[in-house]
């Protein structure tokens, strides 16, 4: 069986201050009254992403290839898979060249791939990069690998190798693009399939996030910017500087989820990346199943109200957007989630698994 990850398109009720009406005018002898137009919405197409355009890439795809959908691709090998994700940061890197921080940008690239790659349940064994630019910057390029490593070193892999391309003109000055590739094991008894083992009743347990992680940066750039705000100015939602807070790499969970799977069992684990919530958990649930989601079983960030608030970004863009604090999360057996979440006090109960397809915020 052949799978690839499914494309990421990136890859709080709206609150609002009314506006004072205007004063009345007379004209031609009747009393004309004009109001302030409502504050212009911004949602993640608008800022250029079309999440929909990328759902229909999907679906063509899977005529070509039916077994696409999942977060990775698995081979057989001996006794085992070997499974293999990839992705990208995404404009999150217009935040490094900004504030001229590279540093971090390496973690977030090793997340996004074995973060998809241990909803198999397996171990991720080695990673691949590719950075490619305008013209070198040796410097700059020593401080993404530094990243790069570090992600590894969180994730228990080793960084194999990578491919550097110099292409002139093609990236303007100081800026690079960043693709990785993760490859890792686990064993045909182990794996994580919730389209088998995940049933009505399981219970969702959840992980937080760090941040906005590496999924919608093209629209937090457009709030950012209809604030009138630059990515140097002081932070309104934490201490810092608005650049430096975002740039809060990508949480990795290999070993959490490693250590629950292998010493506990679970059902199901989604990654919540591109499509948040709404988009990623029918991507592991067999057909006629949906979830109902707790909105009082944690609170939603600062970061992501500010958002919300400051763009007047609707809802559901929110949310189909972006990870709303929630990392990652994994369906149990009712039974065992005393048991997790003694093994992992950070776990919270966001959950649980209904009949009816679709996900219900109750």
């Amino acid at each position: 069986m052949l799978n690839v990850n499914k494309m990421s398109t990136a890859r709080v009720a709206a609150t609002t201050r009314a506006m004072p009406a205007m004063m009345p005018r007379v004209s031609g002898g009747r009393v004309a009254v004009r109001t302030a137009a409502a504050p212009e919405q911004l949602t993640y197409k608008m800022a250029g992403v079309d999440i929909d355009a990328g759902d229909e890439l999907v679906r063509r795809i899977q005529k070509l290839n039916p077994s696409i959908g999942g977060f990775s691709g698995m081979v057989p090998f001996g006794d085992s898979f070997l499974v293999a994700g990839t992705d990208g940061v995404g404009t999150k890197l217009k935040l490094a060249f900004d504030m001229n921080r590279h540093d971090t940008v390496g973690i977030d690239l090793v997340a996004m791939s074995v973060n998809d790659i241990i909803t198999s349940g397996a171990q991720p064994m080695f990673f691949l990069d590719y950075l490619a630019c305008g013209a070198l910057d040796v410097d700059q390029a020593e401080q993404v690998v530094k990243g790069i490593v570090e992600g590894c070193n969180q994730s228990g892999c080793s960084l194999l190798g990578g491919e550097t391309a110099e292409m002139p003109g093609f990236y303007q000055k100081g800026e690079y693009d960043l693709a990785g590739f993760a490859v890792g094991n686990v064993l045909k008894t182990k794996v994580i399939n919730g389209k088998e083992n995940v049933n009505v009743g399981d219970v969702i347990l959840a992980l937080p996030s760090s941040g906005v992680h590496s999924n919608g940066f093209s629209l937090v750039r457009k709030v950012v910017e209809k604030a009138g705000m630059t990515l140097h100015d002081p932070c309104p939602w934490a201490e810092g500087k608005i650049g430096d807070v975002l740039l809060t790499p990508t949480t990795i969970y290999v070993k959490t989820i490693i250590d629950l799977h292998n010493k506990i069992g679970l059902n199901g684990v989604v990654h919540i990346t591109g499509g948040g919530m709404p988009e990623n958990i029918p991507r592991v649930l067999k057909k006629g199943y949906g979830v109902e989601i707790n909105e009082d079983s944690y609170e939603v960030p600062e970061l992501f109200k500010w958002l919300q608030t400051t763009g007047n970004v609707p809802l559901s863009d929110m949310r189909r957007t972006f990870n709303m604090g929630v990392g990652i999360i994994m369906m149990v057996d009712p039974s065992k989630v005393d048991e997790c979440m003694k093994m992992c006090p950070e776990l919270f109960k966001l959950g649980i698994v209904v009949d009816g397809e679709g996900v219900k915020y109750v």
